[in-house]
């Protein structure tokens, strides 16, 4: 039994996949068999698309506009609560009589 090889499909093409299946041109059945692709992954690039547009499929280890904010000034925040209980424990320690 011969293993079968992962195939990966870039951001335009899923993008131009969901534009058919969203403007009704094509049905999900109908595409899935004629490029041989999976109807579960053709509705979920489906979803991807309707939920994100353009910005959908950022590519591996890329984040969404949103989510790359998201992580920046939750990072930001946690740099800010380090530096608040740093000042804490030194106004604790120089009020000391």
């Amino acid at each position: 039994m011969e293993k079968q090889k992962k195939r990966v499909f870039d951001k335009d093409f899923k993008i131009n996949v969901a534009k058919l299946i969203v403007s009704k041109d094509k049905k999900v059945a109908e595409l899935a068999r004629e490029l041989d692709i999976d109807e579960g992954t053709l509705q979920s690039w489906k979803s991807q698309y309707i939920k994100n547009s353009q910005q959908s499929f950022p590519g591996k280890g890329h984040q969404t506009p949103m989510d790359e904010e998201l992580t920046k000034l939750k990072r930001e925040n946690q740099i800010l609560r380090e530096e608040r209980d740093i000042l804490k424990k030194a106004l604790g320690i120089f009020s000391k009589p």
